[in-house]
């Protein structure tokens, strides 16, 4: 007999057409009702709360008088909690997040109950092949999800073992018709069953067991009241069949018995049967920027920053920290960062990252103020301190600003040995900025701004410390303007469109008309991109671009600007009417001897309904893209052999190779290669003839939330039909990119480490007698120079070092995205190293095993 297992659950969007404060008020109101019926209902046992606590935490910023009747209800189990923090994105959102949204997520709830340890994401718009990995670092061995399957992947049933590369494994329940087919069920026979005569065949012909899921619940959908009621009906309509309310983990534990089951790997991407919005990586390109680059300073900088801290005796700020984790992690939810909502939405996203930008560049700079000035030093002058936050010694181009009062200065570090700078560029600014008591006290004089370059050899996980000395003599700008660049790797010459050829020295290849700008209407929605059919692409080939190239000692700069001619809106571009245009700038800086080309982007966009990419041809006709997901590297085909059958097979969407990344993407054969590292946009697409060309989308411009019948995705609209006029990003944008040419593969070049290396950059910290806020002094002396660690391994990347949350020890972890297994190697001062899973949890293994496989994260804690 089928077991039919009806369970109760919201679906909370926290926001999507409406606002966070509008879902706020109907979470007020629905959370009454749900603990009413499992207060006063003995056979109602169980509900869902859609596997996220920041559900509770809107709620009892209302209704902090409930905290204690919703603890008890979790307590008994009724209600079931977590394991999420909110619902998280898989494809364009950070390994880290997506760790610290369950770590935050299975902290919450342990304060009201033990979670729900299911990996819960019913509507993720795909999933990515390192879950189940994520999902084992938690201890977490079962995982529900609906998007992206199709039997390609290596089987047609719902239950299944999706196994990640390093062999993590995950029992998953695929709901494959979602998780709102029992919203709203009628009590009326006739209409209760022509509902369920739709979904019963599908729901059979997938299932490995008499074990089947019936999800009661939708989007903001408040508890059916009726529901028992209606499970009569259905065991009167179907007497082959028992209902009955349960909860997801009895369904599993039941389909674990059995021992056939088929296991598959991968990521799930596929739009066959529901619809996973391959190009929504570009959405609201301001918004996807503002992540990546607030997860990369989170990451890369402050918490190592703070673990350095906190190692010499300040307090490691785990509450100011995660204050800034739940406030991204409020806008990772699908639709959020998907940025396929209402323009008030987007709005309140935006101001979200705002906040949580502002919170993480004070706290950085409030950690490195505490270092820098509780340094002991009997020497009275202004000092500069550069941080290196990579566990490696850098000798790299260091770009900073000094304030001072000096009219000529030198920089001496502590062996009092002399370090040449660079001057880019100096101004006199008023004292008032600094501390307004200067002025208060009648001292008008100027300080003077520098913005100065230099290379010096750092130390690892550290700092070195620079003396600001008052000279005579000051340095003059030494840039020339020259007509070609040239550095140790690369000549470049520019052409008159604003594109350059580079010459790699290393691989002997020349790549010409780098940076073409290819640009093409977009009939689509927030969801996905739509071309025009048979339209015409615009390219930069004509335009005349003004490029300057200025040459100093320790690199290049180049700057191209031009416009672009562009229709003005989508009836103009069918129309073949030019009216319009986006103003483009490039600033590419170039360091003597390193590979990155550091590329910024300055947008001004005043036209509608249309996408801009950025083309970079890489001299290989590909098969394959590489490009990294969290934790680790993905190879992905360049032309999906499902666009062949995708009409004839009714796919509900094209499945177009637009791809997402989240640090970088290359092509390679076996003798060199062509990489683009990105703090900024995340999508990108290998086109051309050959597949020769990578294609970077640096943004999309429409107008609706939803529409229906776009080109490449027929029916229905996603979403609804809503105008988003903001969505049509007029105006300003800058995105950050950079640009690597290497010799071997992509994998064995380990470009994910290079990218690292691009996403945490050198920062300063210039101190001065001066500052509006004051600090009384230290109890804590610092040295001048500083190193925690260095890693010895040349292969690996270092994706955290934090303090543990539940202990004195710190978090240390890594990944390997290379073909090959690689070793581990640290040289620091730690006595203890233990490893540890992805919740901060010691293992129970005395084995320390320092050896990461491809595609591996692991976790270690150091004492």
């Amino acid at each position: 007999m089928k077991q039919v297992h009806v369970i109760p659950h919201m679906h909370w969007d926290r926001e999507w057409y409406f606002s966070t404060e509008e879902s706020r008020i109907l979470l007020v109101n629905n959370m009454e009702e749900i603990m009413q019926m499992l207060e006063t209902n003995p056979d109602y046992p169980h509900y869902v709360m859609d596997g996220q606590t920041s559900i509770l935490e809107d709620y009892f910023a209302a209704k902090p008088e409930n905290r204690e009747r919703v603890k008890k209800l979790a307590r008994e189990g009724r209600l079931i909690l977590g394991p999420w923090y909110t619902q998280t994105d898989e494809m364009v959102v950070g390994g880290e997040s997506i760790v610290r949204n369950l770590l935050y997520g299975i902290k919450d709830t342990k304060e009201f109950c033990e979670p729900m340890m299911i990996g819960y994401l019913p509507d993720s718009f795909g999933q990515s092949s390192q879950m189940p990995q994520i999902f084992n670092g938690f201890d977490i061995k079962y995982s529900i999800f609906w998007r992206g399957t199709s039997e390609r992947h290596g089987t047609n049933k719902t239950e299944f073992y999706w196994e990640s590369d390093e062999g993590s494994r995950v029992l998953v329940q695929l709901l494959p018709l979602g998780y709102a087919i029992g919203k709203y069920l009628p009590v009326e026979e006739v209409a209760l069953k022509k509902r369920m005569d739709k979904y019963i065949p599908v729901l059979d012909r997938g299932a490995t067991t008499a074990h089947q899921v019936l999800p009661n619940g939708h989007d903001q959908m408040p508890v059916q009241k009726d529901i028992l009621e209606v499970m009569e009906k259905l065991r009167k309509i179907y007497p082959d069949r028992e209902f009955f309310l349960s909860k997801f983990e009895h369904v599993l534990e039941e389909v674990e018995k059995n021992e056939n089951l088929d296991t598959i790997k991968g990521e799930f991407l596929d739009g066959k049967y529901m619809r996973v919005h391959r190009s929504i990586y570009s959405t609201r390109m301001d918004i996807k920027a503002a992540n990546a680059r607030i997860e990369n300073k989170i990451t890369n900088i402050l918490e190592p920053l703070a673990t350095i801290a906190h190692n010499f005796g300040f307090e490691y700020h785990h509450g100011l920290i995660e204050l800034i984790w739940k406030e991204i992690m409020k806008n990772h939810a699908h639709d959020s960062i998907g940025c396929c909502c209402s323009d008030i939405v987007h709005r309140e996203i935006m101001s979200r990252f705002h906040l949580a930008e502002e919170k993480t560049d004070q706290l950085i700079t409030f950690y490195k103020r505490k270092i820098v000035d509780a340094m002991k030093t009997n020497r009275e002058e202004d000092r500069l301190t550069a941080f290196n936050l990579l566990p490696e010694e850098r000798a790299e181009v260091v770009t900073t600003q000094i304030i001072s009062k000096f009219k000529a200065f030198k920089l001496m570090d502590e062996q009092d040995v002399e370090i040449g700078y660079e001057l880019i560029h100096s101004e006199e600014f008023d004292p008032g900025l600094i501390d307004r008591q200067i002025v208060h006290y009648g001292n008008y004089d100027p300080f003077i701004k520098y913005d100065i370059r230099f290379k010096d050899a750092l130390p690892a996980m550290g700092y070195k410390t620079y003396f600001i000395v008052e000279v005579d003599t000051p340095v003059t700008n030494k840039e020339k303007v020259v007509p070609v660049a040239e550095t140790n790797i690369y000549k470049i010459t520019a052409n008159a469109n604003g594109t350059l050829n580079i010459h790699d020295k290393r691989s002997n290849q020349t790549f010409e008309n780098v940076f073409r700008m290819e640009n093409g209407g977009d009939d689509g929605d927030e969801y996905d991109y739509s071309p025009l059919a048979g339209e015409t692409l615009i390219y930069n080939d004509d335009v005349n671009a003004v490029t300057e190239i200025k040459q100093t000692e320790l690199g290049v700069t180049i700057d191209i600007s031009y416009k672009l001619k562009v229709p003005s809106d989508l009836e103009h571009r069918k129309a073949g009417i030019i009216d319009c245009f986006v103003d483009i700038n490039f600033a590419l800086e170039l360091a003597k001897d390193a590979p990155l080309i550091k590329v910024t982007a300055n947008l001004n966009n005043h036209a509608k309904d249309h996408r801009l990419r950025l083309l970079i041809p890489t001299n290989i006709a590909t098969e394959f893209s590489i490009s990294d997901n969290q934790f680790g590297a993905i190879k992905r085909p360049v032309y999906d052999s499902a666009l062949d059958v995708w009409e004839s097979e009714g796919w509900v969407e094209r499945p177009d190779t637009i791809y997402p990344m989240l640090s970088f993407v290359g092509v390679s054969n076996d003798d060199f290669g062509v990489a683009v590292a990105t703090n900024s946009t995340r999508e990108f697409e290998v086109i051309g003839e050959n597949y020769e060309t990578l294609a970077i989308t640096l943004f999309r411009s429409v107008g609706v939330l939803g529409k229906e019948n776009l080109l490449r995705r027929p029916g229905r609209p996603s979403g609804i039909k809503m105008p988003t006029p903001d969505s049509q990003l007029l105006g300003e944008m800058t995105l950050d990119l950079a640009l690597l040419m290497h010799t071997d593969k992509t994998l064995n070049a380990n470009v994910a480490k290079l990218a690292k290396t691009y996403l945490t950059p050198i920062v300063c910290y210039n101190k001065i007698p001066y500052n509006a806020i004051k600090l009384n002094p230290s109890e804590v002396d610092t040295p001048i120079n500083f190193s925690l660690f260095e890693e010895k391994s040349d292969n690996l990347v270092l994706s955290a070092l934090k303090k543990s949350e539940q202990s004195d020890a710190y978090v240390l972890r890594y990944y390997n995205a290379t073909s090959e297994a690689h070793e581990l190697k640290i040289e620091s001062a730690f006595k203890q190293m233990m490893l540890a899973n992805l919740n901060e949890q010691k293992q129970k293994t005395d084995e320390l095993s320092l050896t990461l496989v491809p595609n591996q994260v692991k976790t270690y804690l150091l004492k």
